[in-house]
């Protein structure tokens, strides 16, 4: 092997391209060359088409359904692992299968564990995520777990909005604790939306605690699928005077309807990272990279050097 090659390269599945590419310009390295084959019935192999004999390999695949991603990513995995990678780091902006990391009823499956589970099984020595739907997903895994906070990403974008009398919301309970280390952070109110649901993804009633009048407030979540509970939250908030409502979501799931219930909510804004390429485009919607973040913490993690600095929450 040539001195003159990276000592660690990046690689993507084929749905995170396009957010991979922007890494590796970030980083400072070629993407490198994988190709896929595909069988009649839908069965495919992952192919890397240049040695990766004793390098660090970073492997960039956000597991947003369908399950093919998940699968395409253990394969690669998998195929580093027998290549004699020294290092597999599974760079994973959006972790799937996060809703299900704990048993709310009976006889259901603890979908989180089981990922966690696959992918140190398949070879990976260390993951790489942002904004997980529970923290305590983390400790599922036996190696390291290198958890950013998109906050690094939109806080400074928060503040060039320069917004007087500002509120930072949650939607929901669970969210109450990013959204006071927004609010300490942005030295903002606080207020808290609570929503019961009929069944999964559908919103029974919805009741707010704390006032919004005369407010500009920002709803803060990790994650946003149907959109309901968004818009909803933002009619609510508008209906009780307040001035403005934008949402900050990392994960733009955006299914189902999603896209016309944004544009037609009383939303000013919805501000999202290209951890999941959106469908289409919305005039309502900004999306902020998170390609320069990973980029420099792959970075300092290749080099060994302390990643602390990075974590604003």
């Amino acid at each position: 092997m040539s001195h003159l090659e990276p000592e660690a390269k990046i690689f993507a599945c084929s749905q995170s391209v396009y957010l991979a590419e922007k890494i590796s310009a970030q980083y400072g390295i070629p993407l490198g060359k994988v190709t896929m084959s595909h069988y009649s019935d839908g069965e495919f192999q992952p192919s890397y088409e240049e040695s990766i004999r004793g390098l660090r390999v970073f492997i960039v695949c956000s597991t947003f359904p369908n399950s093919d991603n998940l699968m395409e990513l253990l394969l690669m995995i998998d195929a580093a692992k027998r290549a004699s990678a020294r290092h597999i780091t599974a760079v994973i902006p959006y972790f799937g299968w996060a809703r299900q990391d704990r048993k709310d009823k009976p006889r259901v499956p603890i979908g989180a564990k089981l990922t966690a589970k696959l992918l140190e099984t398949a070879g990976a020595t260390r993951v790489m995520t942002m904004d997980l739907h529970a923290d305590q997903i983390q400790g599922f895994f036996e190696k390291p777990v290198d958890h950013l906070f998109a906050s690094t990403i939109f806080l400074p974008y928060v503040k060039s909005l320069a917004l007087d009398n500002l509120t930072i919301a949650s939607p929901d309970m669970g969210g109450s604790k990013r959204a006071y280390a927004y609010s300490k952070f942005l030295e903002s109110d606080v207020v808290i939306c609570y929503k019961q649901r009929k069944e999964a993804n559908i919103i029974d009633t919805m009741e707010l605690i704390g006032d919004v009048k005369g407010k500009n407030v920002i709803l803060v979540d990790d994650m946003i699928d149907t959109g309901g509970t968004l818009a909803k939250a933002a009619d609510l908030m508008m209906d009780k005077g307040a001035l403005s409502v934008r949402a900050i979501c990392t994960h733009a799931i955006l299914s189902g309807d999603a896209y016309e219930k944004i544009e037609n909510s009383k939303l000013l804004e919805l501000i999202v990272t290209d951890s999941i390429p959106l469908k289409r485009e919305s005039k309502k919607i900004r999306v902020l990279s998170c390609a320069p973040l990973f980029a420099e913490v792959m970075h300092m993690v290749h080099h060994n050097n302390s990643i602390s600095g990075k974590f604003i929450m």
